[in-house]
């Protein structure tokens, strides 16, 4: 194997590092990428992220270059151990992710196998977290893009290194989902709500625009629509979006009402020239709130989405493991 140095990350790998980071974004979401900006800016911070990114306490990116080129990255993140950070979080280190190129094509001399770089980084990663002390360890995947997150199954490279490295997916599975906005229920079809008297209202909501359904002066339900569009953080950004909050209130369910709502929002992102939604889903159990998936996971196809992946989300370690 040519020789692997594993270093730092320094500002002129940031072209090398968007391409790695683009290449396994693509791979789980059509045409999805990140401008340099965009990578070197989650480096950094995660604006977005504002009541988990303040817990942070320290940020590391280190690199596994190889013949010159850049084959293998990760970024790391270390968490307050203390109240400045919640509890779900506090002494952890984490994995934030970890990419590498998978394959070399047979017979190319120009592209080296980068499976020893990505162990080499790997070492380096654990080397990192026993210098910080940490008491936990946890490990993902989640890139500066959305519908990234875990680690998907277009993945295995990365799942089986987590794997020989003692990590154990403890957590759930997730479904992402994918529609074009042409394929959802059209608002302007003439058919007409599917209650008398049922109307929508738009107005802010916590993620993104809210349309409402609303029946004789109460809302029976909801949805929030987030446009993808930060400007030239993202690359090829402009006309995705993706599901916030779908909801409708009981006594009304399986009426139709979920579809029509859908339906509107459909209508209101094709006013803004949006192509393409996501929305995501658990694939088994609860979630922290206690709402069950089951429902959702039989609507979306239903009303035009489809499945992109199935990602694993919470990745442990014992601290006390260490590489052979």
């Amino acid at each position: 194997m040519p020789s692997v140095q594993v270093r730092p990350f320094r500002r002129g790998d940031r072209d090398q590092l968007t391409q790695l980071v683009n290449a396994h974004a693509a791979a789980v979401i059509p045409g999805m990428s990140a401008s340099v900006s965009a990578v070197l800016g989650s480096l950094e911070r995660q604006p977005g992220e504002f009541i988990e990114d303040p817990w942070v306490s320290e940020r590391v990116t280190l690199v596994a270059e190889q013949r010159h080129r850049v084959v293998a990255a990760a970024h790391l993140l270390r968490y307050f151990p203390d109240d400045r950070a919640g509890q779900a979080a506090r002494d952890v280190g984490e994995i934030r992710w970890l990419l590498y190129w998978p394959e070399a094509p047979a017979g190319n001399p120009c592209w080296p196998d980068a499976a020893g770089a990505a162990e080499a980084l790997m070492a380096a990663c654990a080397s990192q977290l026993g210098t910080w002390g940490v008491t936990r360890r946890h490990a993902s995947g989640d890139l500066p893009v959305p519908g990234v997150y875990g680690v998907p199954a277009q993945w295995p490279h990365i799942a089986a290194l987590y794997r020989r490295a003692g990590f154990t997916h403890t957590g759930h599975s997730e479904i992402v989902y994918l529609a074009r906005i042409q394929d959802l229920p059209n608002p302007d079809s003439g058919s007409g709500p599917p209650l008398p008297g049922l109307t929508v209202r738009r107005s802010v909501g916590i993620n993104g625009c809210r349309l409402s359904a609303v029946l004789g002066g109460q809302m029976i339900g909801y949805i929030e629509t987030e446009i993808l569009d930060e400007g030239e953080r993202l690359s090829r950004h402009g006309g995705w979006a993706d599901v916030g909050n779908l909801h409708v209130a009981a006594p009304h369910r399986r009426r139709g009402v979920g579809s029509w709502l859908l339906g509107q929002a459909a209508g209101w992102l094709r006013l803004a020239q949006v192509s393409r939604l996501l929305s995501y889903a658990w694939l088994e159990g609860t979630d922290p709130g206690g709402q069950s998936y089951d429902d959702y996971r039989a609507f979306l196809p239903a009303v035009g989405f489809r499945e992109l992946t199935r990602t694993a989300r919470g990745w442990t370690q014992e601290c006390g493991w260490t590489q052979e």
